[in-house]
């Protein structure tokens, strides 16, 4: 598996015990299974058009993620527009 090198500082970190894994509390065990409900939820089908390059790039992390296309292209959407994703206006 190939790191960038963000998360080969956060490995090394871990493998030094400079950082430790902790638990995650209920309540955010709680907060993930309601966001991974949600995502299911799903109650619009829409159509867009894409730049070649961009499908197959999309495609390509999809399969690196093991997850399909359509579920990070609309996971991607979401965190958009929750704030998670900001877009760079320089």
């Amino acid at each position: 598996m190939k790191l960038d090198q963000e998360e080969k500082k956060i490995l090394e970190a871990l493998e030094s015990d400079e950082i430790e894994l902790s638990e995650p509390t209920k309540k955010e065990i709680a907060s993930i299974k309601e966001a991974a409900r949600n995502t299911f939820k799903k109650e619009r089908r829409i159509t867009i058009r894409l730049y070649e390059h961009d499908y197959t790039g999309i495609r390509k992390k999809s399969m690196e993620m093991g997850i399909p296309y359509q579920t990070l292209i609309s996971g991607l959407i979401h965190r958009y527009i929750e704030g998670d994703i900001k877009i760079k206006t320089e």
